[in-house]
């Protein structure tokens, strides 16, 4: 039986279903149905979370640790939340300005929706993570994109983040190592920025920090508050252990801003996912306290990966992919395959038809660049074995070949 006419949220008619969820989801479906299909849409590490976290989880079910926790998270994880800001990144937080909600999406949610009215604009630059305009629209806000350029290493410049300011901008969403396309900010680039902001007391900024230790070539990440102390008291400092700690399923975001603002998010999740899960926490309080031996071991597997993605898609007709400096991501330029045919008489119109015909022809899923907010790009996650990734270029490459 079809719902009533006006039956659902006129809110969620202002939104979209997650195109990464969805694409990891039809590569599922169709490898259920028989087809050889290679999933490269999941933002998700394929090896396993460490032992010591592992442990730590299983002691606290054997503690009896699964109850309800306060709306905030246990005083224990708030404690080494604010002991790893302040080891990593220099950043003096108390526990009480510290947050824990059941991912890093909703760390966002939370932060948004206790804060935006209608009217309030948000800047994302592009391309951006998925869900960032999204839950904007949720918050009655109005996403105000900002196009980065492949020329700039997909960077927001001081210049046109400054264009982007208007007396109605409340939030600047900044997101390094980027998803979807690994870029990162020097000190000086991240500087450039943060001079901007000091000149807007208007303008908060929340950073995605979430991909912070999984950057190469001795590249040295810092974040936003680190960087330029004046923008502490309006700056929510986001992260999480789901990359880092290939703790994607446990669901664990953290943040640490002014405490008023967390208080309005705790009321907020107070109303809404009330805690995360408690087992999860305990096995988070590792991940912060414990070991960060395998850190290393992570980041040159990664490297490793990224670099034999970005010199096979390089080699591939047509496309032009920039090597990242962090996260797992390539976001590689179709710009010169627009126009062409495939085989069977279909005009690649658009990075969404490229996707499309690759999956189709050679059963690689990948996520469109219009997803993100900027075309004609495609993303690619490399968080797979090399066999895998050796195995889907080659077919990348071949797909490419056949355009005509």
């Amino acid at each position: 039986m079809p719902l009533p006419k006006d039956f659902l949220a006129q809110s969620l008619n202002r939104i979209q279903p997650s195109p990464t969820i969805a694409v990891t989801q039809k590569a599922r479906d169709l490898k259920a149905a028989g087809r050889d299909v290679i999933g490269l849409g999941a933002g998700e590490p394929d090896f396993d979370t460490p032992d010591n976290i592992k442990d730590a989880a299983i002691a606290a079910i054997k503690r009896g640790e699964t109850k309800y926790t306060a709306v905030e998270g246990i005083p224990e994880l708030r404690a080494a939340i604010a002991k790893k800001f302040k080891r990593e990144n220099g950043l003096d937080y108390k526990p009480s300005q510290t947050f824990v909600a059941p991912g890093g999406k909703t760390i966002i949610y939370n932060a948004l929706l206790a804060t935006l009215n209608p009217g309030d604009e948000v800047i994302v630059p592009a391309p951006y993570w998925v869900s960032y305009p999204d839950i904007v629209l949720l918050g009655g806000g109005t996403p105000v994109t900002v196009e980065t350029k492949l020329e700039d290493g997909f960077r927001l410049t001081p210049e046109a983040l400054e264009k982007a300011i208007t007396p109605k901008t409340k939030w600047l969403i900044f997101n390094q190592p980027s998803n979807p396309t690994g870029a990162c900010y020097s000190e000086e680039q991240l500087r450039a920025i943060t001079d901007v902001l000091v000149k807007h007391p208007h303008v908060w900024i929340l950073t995605d920090d979430m991909y912070e230790h999984l950057v190469y070539e001795g590249f040295k990440f810092r974040t936003v508050a680190q960087i330029e102390p004046r923008l502490y008291e309006r700056t929510l400092t986001m992260n999480g252990v789901s990359k880092a700690y290939a703790m994607t399923g446990w669901r664990i975001g953290y943040c640490a801003g002014p405490e008023d603002l967390i208080k309005a998010m705790a009321k907020l999740q107070s109303q809404s996912a009330t805690n995360a899960a408690s087992i999860s926490q305990w096995a988070a309080v590792e991940a912060l306290n414990g070991t960060q031996d395998f850190i290393p071991g992570f980041q040159k597997l990664f490297e490793t990966r990224r670099d034999l993605v970005v010199s096979m898609l390089n080699q591939a007709n047509g496309l032009e992919c920039p090597k990242p400096e962090g996260a797992f991501y390539v976001y590689p330029s179709i710009r010169k395959l627009i126009g062409k045919k495939t085989p069977g008489g279909k005009v690649i119109a658009t990075d969404a038809d490229f996707a499309s015909e690759l999956l189709e022809a050679e059963g690689v899923a990948v996520v469109h660049g219009a997803a993100f907010g900027l075309s004609p790009f495609f993303r690619i996650s490399y968080a797979t074995s090399n066999a895998i990734l050796e195995d889907a270029c080659g077919r990348i490459q071949k797909f490419c070949g056949s355009l005509t």
